[in-house]
Parts: C-alpha cells; sequence; structure tokens
C-alpha cells in the first residue's frame, strides 16, 4: 500500500514539474525541449502563411495485433513527438500561429478505462505534465478550430520520406473537410528543425548514447564462444532497460557472428539472431537504445574469444582507420559525399596494404573497388528515428554510382546535425561472386586472399 501511495505522489511531482522522466538515475527530460521545438517551427513560418492559419497534426494511433485485443506497446509518431512529447496515443496537437499557443487534444476515455488501464487523466493535468497553453478533449477539435477562425490548415500529408519512400498520411478527423488546407508548406520547415538539433536534444541524445555505450560494454564482458546470437541481444536489451530506462530500442538488432556478420540487416524475423557463435569467430553488434523516443546506433566488431586472427585484425584496423579518418575531417561546411569518398580512399588503401588487393589507388578509387566492400553510405542523421529525416533537400536527387546510391544525405553539414559515422568493410558473397566472373574487376582483387 505504502509503495502504491509513494508511486502516486511521485506521478504528481512529474505532472507538477513538467518533465519526462522514469526515476532512479534515469535521464530528466523537460518539457521545454519540445517548447523551444514549437517555437522554433513558429518562428520559422512566420511570414509564410495566411493569418489565421494553425499547424495541425496527428498523434500516433493505439492499434491492435491483427484482429486480436492484443495492443502492441505504443509508441508515438516522431513529427508530434518532437512538438508535444505526448507518450499517450489517439492525441492531436495545434499551434495556432496568430497567438503562438500550443493545443493538444485528448481522447475522452470512458469510466471503465480507470478499472483496467489505470487512472483517467484530467485537461488540467495533461496541461501541466506537457506544458502547453491549452488542452481540450479531441471530440471538441473543430469547435476550437472554428473559435480561433482558421483560415488555413497546415498538415504534413503527401510529405515524402527519403529513406522509406513512404508518404506522411496527415490529418484524418470528421469535420475537417469545411476547413481550407495547404500540405506543402510545413513540411520541409518541420524537417529542417529536427535537422539541427538544440541543446536540451543533444543532451538527451548524449544521455542514450551513454546507456547504449555500457551496454555494448556489459555485452563484450559477457559474451563468450558456444552462446547463441539472441543471448547478446537480450543482454544489451536488459542492460539498456534496468540501468538506462529504454524500453524501446532504436531499431531490431544486430547480433551477427561468423558469416551473419556480412548481412547489412540481419536480425530480422526471418533469420533472427538464432546463431549459435563458435570460438574464433567474430560478432558484430550494432543496437542502439531509445529513450523518450530519440535515438541510439553504435556498431562494435570483435573476436567472441577475445583475440583476433591476423586478417582479422587487418579488417578491424582498415575500418578504424577509415572511421578516424572521417571523424577528424568533419567540421560544418563540410560535403557529406567527400566523406564518403574519403572513406572509400582509406579503405582500398589499406586493403591494398594488408593484400586484399592489387593496383594502384587512382585505379581502385576509379573503379570504386570500394563499393564492393562497403555497399552502404558512411552514415545518416540521427534523432527521433534512427534514419533521421532532412538527409536530401527538395531539388536533390540521389546518386547513380554504387555505394554512394545509398547515402541517406548528400547535403554538406551544418552546426547542430548529428550524424553517424560508420564504414564497414563486409565480405559479401553476393556481391563478389558477381565481381569475380567481371574480368574489368576481378583484376584487383586477389582472389586467394579473399
Amino acid at each position: 500500500y505504502q509503495r502504491r501511495v509513494r508511486g502516486q505522489l511521485d506521478m504528481a511531482e512529474k505532472v507538477e514539474d513538467g518533465f519526462f522522466w522514469l526515476g532512479k538515475n534515469t535521464y530528466k527530460v523537460p518539457m521545454k525541449l519540445h517548447k523551444q521545438n514549437r517555437e522554433k517551427l513558429m518562428n520559422r513560418l512566420l511570414g509564410k502563411t495566411s493569418p489565421h492559419s494553425v499547424v495541425l497534426l496527428q498523434g500516433g494511433k493505439g492499434k491492435c495485433r491483427y484482429d486480436t485485443d492484443h495492443e502492441p506497446l505504443f509508441r508515438q509518431e516522431s513529427y508530434f513527438q518532437y512538438l508535444f512529447g505526448v507518450k499517450e496515443p489517439d492525441c492531436f496537437g495545434l499551434l495556432d500561429l496568430t497567438t503562438q499557443k500550443s493545443h493538444l487534444f485528448f481522447p475522452k476515455l470512458p469510466p471503465d478505462y480507470a478499472v483496467w488501464m489505470g487512472h483517467i487523466k484530467t485537461c488540467d493535468e495533461f496541461k501541466a505534465m506537457y506544458q502547453v497553453d491549452e488542452v481540450h478533449w479531441t471530440e471538441d477539435l473543430v469547435k476550437v478550430l472554428e473559435n480561433l477562425e482558421t483560415s488555413v490548415i497546415l498538415t504534413l500529408e503527401g510529405a515524402l520520406n527519403t529513406d522509406s519512400g513512404n508518404k506522411h498520411k496527415g490529418v484524418k478527423f470528421s469535420g475537417l473537410e469545411k476547413f481550407r488546407f495547404d500540405n506543402n508548406t510545413l513540411f520541409p520547415e518541420l524537417s529542417e528543425c529536427r535537422v539541427k538539433k538544440s541543446e536540451e536534444e543533444i543532451k538527451l541524445m548524449r544521455y542514450v548514447n551513454r546507456v547504449s555505450s555500457e551496454a555494448h560494454i556489459h555485452v563484450m564482458k559477457n559474451v563468450y564462444p558456444g552462446m547463441k546470437e539472441y543471448e547478446i541481444e537480450s543482454m544489451f536489451c536488459h542492460h539498456a532497460y534496468v540501468h538506462g530506462g529504454c524500453r524501446f530500442v532504436s531499431y531490431t538488432c544486430i547480433c551477427g557472428s561468423g558469416p551473419n556478420g556480412a548481412t547489412l540487416h540481419y536480425g530480422h524475423s526471418g533469420a533472427p539472431n538464432d546463431r549459435t557463435i563458435n570460438d574464433g569467430d567474430l560478432v558484430l553488434c550494432d543496437m542502439g537504445a531509445e529513450y523518450h523516443c530519440y535515438t541510439s546506433d553504435i556498431t562494435r566488431t570483435y573476436p567472441v574469444n577475445g583475440k583476433f586472427t591476423e586478417d582479422q585484425k587487418a579488417i578491424y584496423l582498415t575500418v578504424l582507420a577509415a572511421q578516424e579518418a572521417v571523424i577528424k575531417s568533419i567540421k560544418p561546411g563540410v560535403s557529406w559525399v567527400d566523406m564518403q569518398t574519403l572513406a572509400y580512399k582509406v579503405i582500398v588503401t589499406e586493403l591494398l596494404k594488408h593484400g586484399f588487393l592489387r593496383g594502384s589507388i587512382d585505379e581502385l578509387m576509379e573503379h570504386n573497388i570500394a563499393s564492393l566492400f562497403m555497399p552502404h553510405g558512411l552514415g545518416h542523421f540521427m534523432g527521433l528515428e534512427t534514419h533521421d529525416v532532412g538527409g536530401y533537400l527538395e531539388n536533390q536527387k540521389r546518386m547513380d554510382k554504387s555505394g554512394f546510391r545509398s547515402l541517406r544525405t548528400i547535403r554538406h553539414l551544418e552546426e547542430g546535425m548529428v550524424i553517424t559515422v560508420e564504414p564497414g568493410v563486409y565480405f559479401i558473397r553476393a556481391k563478389l561472386e558477381t565481381a569475380l566472373q567481371d574480368s574489368e574487376i576481378s583484376k584487383f582483387l586477389v582472389t586467394e586472399k579473399i
């Protein structure tokens, strides 16, 4: 009983203070982070909209699994999270660009909800929790829009995600048909807001990356031959949750041992980290925790028995040299395409030195040999998604060249951007077998070494 009362008091304190916090040593995220994000967006929209315009976003929907009553754990839609930091599903958020006020709309829950799911919060409690100007029930959305004398509603409908190719579905709510919509102005402005992180966002991302780093170290200390790959995944997730409050991971954990390390997105349901790790294997661990929907992405590769073979060491040092060269060169104004080229040059230089390639560095670069071993892009923006938005501006197109076409951004770097640096050297059978049949490419490959 005392624990339950204590828990209720803790909840009240968190609502009053306006923080997302899971207690103990977890990070206390101030709701001012989202208030600053809203202010940033509204400032960018100044002079670009009609009088009495509003921004309207729909949060993520609570869903059941297929035709059952099982509800998978809800995770908020990222644009909505950026502006409001709301953990509940089925909400709407509105920014009045005339008054600069923020409004949240929550579903009015039936009394039975309190029996099965817990305390039903009032509008005042939500207002205190999320530090917005006004809170309403969703059933009053149209009435609020009418009271604001709304002339135009800005939405994200049709906005293209350049990583997935999917388009945003915008806002769906009965009664909105009577209003005029602008589905073009909001996306480039809100997307660009997310690209350049605030100080509060960077603090939060440092936290979740520290939690992930500590979880990786825990795995390194406890992995041994004979384990299953999924045990690595389990150790990582447990450590990140117990010690960091990270209930979600940023993406499906990739725990590839031996030949599985050469599969870029291993770990999916068809290949569920289920191999037994053998003595002498390298294990590639690509895992990142998530906190308050902000992500991390860390990959480390090492021998499960603690000792590199000479070839393993050569490949490891090749990747390390490429990473260090790029990190040393990164600064505002640098082209990310140039960083991909730099990584490729270091990779062919090192592979040539270690006897995997033959020819000159100029020849290897001209024939794009590095893309055989690193077919992916060098890195990607991070934030509320592992592959965060804003990689391609409206007038930018993907490159056709192998490896470069996989770049998730071709922009010049700017202060405030958060981007990963993750070169790799993969011996992918499907790519190498094709290359070895091409006389123009195979002449640069030392077959017996590869």
